[in-house]
């Protein structure tokens, strides 16, 4: 029996965005749950993957969107009506996405979030609060009177990383790319704009560095770091590409040591579900911009700019 017709967003062409299509909702069946979309991220993976670029890619047509949020419609395991958040078990990559008014996928792939909880936080705080935890204690393993430096303070993970530093007893400074963005740097980091950065501007050398955006900044932030000092590397954003000159390197002596969530996502999630209850209180804060399905050149664009601040949303209510 036919459930009727559903919105999506079809990648038909790598390097081009999806165009909305519309569909059959898709059949309920073993061992999967449907889902009435609430909420869908677009984060940078989604744009490696639409750009071609990523390690892992679908084969097309495909519905992007890696990460998303809605009600339980059908499911042998999870309970209708329930408020899940979707994500893994190659969402987005290895099969078809978020960016859907209806998505059918693995049980495995389904997490319940608390009832009551924002669509759009549930469906993105996982990457940002996990990475920043992750960064924060198990990589860098930020001691109690540290000096820190975070780059891009103002997206999604940085003003997490400046949060969770804090509550470590971390002294922050939140470095980001443009004035407008000082004022999104969240307390008690203090902000600096990367075209400032110096070891004025940040008040001295610092004991680790928390880089979330690479390219220019990374080299830049790095002259920074003690000797002995750790830098833990989110994210490349403002580049791929990175270059030492490998004398300098050595007698800097700075730990240069990669945050992978992917692998590290199980070992964190006790982690990020307990401050997930302090972003529902506002003790911690995540910005979320939202915007609705037919929007989405303009969700990108401001994705890709680095205009957006802090988790950008596909709306599907």
């Amino acid at each position: 029996m036919s459930l009727g017709t559903s919105r999506a967003l079809v990648l038909e062409q790598f390097g081009a965005l999806p165009r909305p299509v519309d569909r059959p909702v898709p059949e309920p069946r073993p061992g999967h749950t449907l889902v009435r979309m609430r909420a869908a991220q677009v984060a940078h993976l989604d744009l490696n993957v639409i750009d071609g670029k990523f390690g892992i890619l679908p084969d097309l047509p495909a519905v992007p969107g890696t990460t998303g949020s809605g009600v339980v419609l059908a499911s042998d395991t999870h309970p209708e009506g329930s408020l899940v958040r979707l994500g893994g078990k190659g969402l987005g990559m290895r099969r078809d996405g978020c960016w859907a008014e209806h998505a059918l996928v693995p049980d495995a792939a389904v997490e319940a979030v608390p009832e009551g909880t924002d669509p759009a936080l549930a469906c993105s705080y996982f990457s940002p609060v996990g990475t920043a935890w992750a960064a924060v204690h198990s990589v860098a393993e930020v001691r109690p009177g540290e000096r820190v430096l975070v780059t891009g303070a103002a997206g999604a993970v940085g003003a997490m990383a400046v949060q969770v530093a804090a509550r470590a007893g971390a002294e922050v400074v939140g470095v980001v790319g443009r004035p407008a963005k000082l004022g999104h740097v969240p307390a008690p980091a203090k902000p600096v704009l990367a075209a400032e950065l110096s070891p004025e501007s940040v008040g001295g050398p610092v004991d680790v560095l928390i880089d979330t955006v690479g390219g220019p900044v990374l080299k830049d932030a790095l002259a920074l770091v003690r000797p002995g000092g750790r830098t833990a590397l989110v994210g490349y954003t403002a580049g791929r590409d990175f270059g030492v000159d490998l004398a300098d390197f050595l007698l800097a002596d700075v730990a240069l040591l990669p945050v992978n969530l992917m692998r590290r996502g199980k070992e964190v999630a006790a982690d990020a579900e307990r401050l997930l209850a302090d972003l529902r209180t506002g003790e911690l804060t995540l910005a979320i911009e939202r915007h609705p399905l037919d929007r989405l050149a303009e969700a990108v664009e401001r994705l890709r700019t680095g205009e957006a601040v802090g988790k950008v949303v596909l709306d599907l209510t």
